[in-house]
């Protein structure tokens, strides 16, 4: 798919269902008793994963207009799977299916694409053992496919190395099925959705500070969720508005978990013209956010910050092109271990249309200033790599062609439906 330099970006656009708050949604009402109904549920590759898993445990879930009816059958209704069940390419579902999975009284075995089996999976491995799971990478190299047979589980205290949303939910999860209480450790608070779902749905979840604690045996009780759009999918039209000269675009209806709005707190470091509007608190917060081309500034992204960025990193990256100074992105290992390497996704790419980007251990460093001209861009089969540079290369002179563009299915099925409808001819 090819793109161009444009005049300017205006207009309103609502982005989709939140990614995470959608998984979890199938998964937590697939555990409660009762039917859970969910409005503006994500229908991306990676959540379709989710509900095709859950399908071939029994559970009923039915798709009703604009609606996601899911008929819960309990804590302990999940039926045995008759084949293996298949992530695709969502390590959402994966990681946070397998701590489900490490309590039940039936094997199963869990694979994905070529992508999930190559990403890390000892993070869950390792503490799903500590609770006593019988869980085994089939290859021995620490990746799917998993085999999970039924063991019975006791709570522990992890101190987990990484701040990982899917490390902590896995064992939040599996700690449902233990004997005792399950706390979480993290070196920095990741996104909470897990915590704050499941006391909706009626588990007991306690937090301290970074550490995070679930009482094992709760039960479940089916829950209306209207989802929130995701900031990781409006993250692009942020973008967009902000480097595309002239543009003022309203992002509607966009999650504001304090958990994941890391992005707004670098672009306003950044000098960014972004105005939130309408902020609602019922359930997860959101907002609309208007958002004006601006002159933006290099700045310093790491530490605490990171978790609650993570999925938004390329497009930072990409925004430090176009602003004036040095821009240093650290602390963001986690980067190599997603879709793609996307450290490295981004510098190479970023260095073919003319940016000075230097690669680092735990991120880069991007020296603003330098006009970007168009390139021929691997996505790598990366949403988040595709979306990036269809953003950028509306800045950028001439024309840039994005390889195996259409990858965004996997989390935003629309999206250049939705970007050229604010580009104005």
């Amino acid at each position: 798919m090819k793109f161009k330099r444009v005049q300017a970006l205006k207009g309103t656009v609502r982005v989709p269902g939140d990614k995470s708050i959608s998984h979890r949604s199938i998964m937590f009402g697939a555990l409660a008793e009762g039917t859970t109904q969910v409005t503006n549920f994500l229908k991306g590759a990676d959540c379709l994963s989710t509900i095709a898993c859950f399908q071939k445990m029994g559970i009923e879930i039915v798709h009703d207009g604009e609606e996601i009816q899911i008929h819960g059958r309990g804590l302990h209704g999940l039926y045995e799977p008759v084949e293996t069940l298949d992530v695709g390419n969502s390590g959402t579902t994966m990681r946070l299916l397998s701590g489900i999975l490490a309590g039940q009284r039936f094997a199963s075995r869990l694979d994905g694409d070529a992508s999930i089996q190559s990403r890390p999976m000892k993070r869950i491995i390792k503490p799903l053992r500590q609770m006593e799971a019988k869980i085994k990478s089939i290859r021995e190299n620490g990746c799917a496919p998993l085999q999970i047979e039924p063991s019975m589980l006791h709570g522990i205290r992890y101190d987990s190395p990484v701040a990982s949303a899917q490390v902590k939910s896995c064992i939040l999860l599996a700690g449902l099925y233990a004997d005792s209480p399950t706390s979480v450790k993290e070196p920095y608070l990741s996104r909470n959705h897990t915590e704050v779902m499941l006391q909706k749905f009626g588990a007991y979840v306690t937090s301290e500070g970074t550490t995070i604690t679930v009482m094992p045996e709760p039960k479940l009780y089916a829950q209306k969720i209207e989802v929130p759009g995701d900031i990781s999918s409006a993250a692009y039209f942020i973008a967009a508005a902000l480097i595309v000269p002239g543009s003022e675009v309203l992002i509607e209806h966009v999650g504001m978990n304090p958990t994941r709005d890391g992005l707004l707190r670098v672009c306003k470091a950044m000098g960014a013209d972004i105005t939130i509007l309408n902020k609602n608190h019922s359930g997860e917060p959101t907002a609309d956010l208007l958002v004006r081309h601006s002159g933006l500034k290099g700045t310093t992204v790491g530490g605490a910050l990171i978790p609650t960025l993570i999925d938004e990193l390329p497009v930072v990256a990409a925004l430090a092109c176009f602003a004036e100074g040095t821009t240093v992105i650290k602390d963001a290992q986690e980067l190599k271990v997603k879709e793609s390497n996307r450290i490295d996704a981004m510098v190479k790419s970023l260095s073919l249309m003319g940016a000075k980007v230097t690669e680092t251990e735990d991120g880069m460093i991007i020296e603003g200033g330098h006009p970007l001209h168009g390139a021929v861009i691997d996505s790598r089969l990366d949403h988040r790599i595709a979306m990036t540079f269809a953003v950028t290369a509306l800045a950028a002179d001439g024309e840039t062609e994005i390889r195996d563009a259409d990858c965004v299915k996997i989390s935003y099925p629309d999206f250049y439906r939705d970007l050229y409808s604010l580009i104005e001819n």
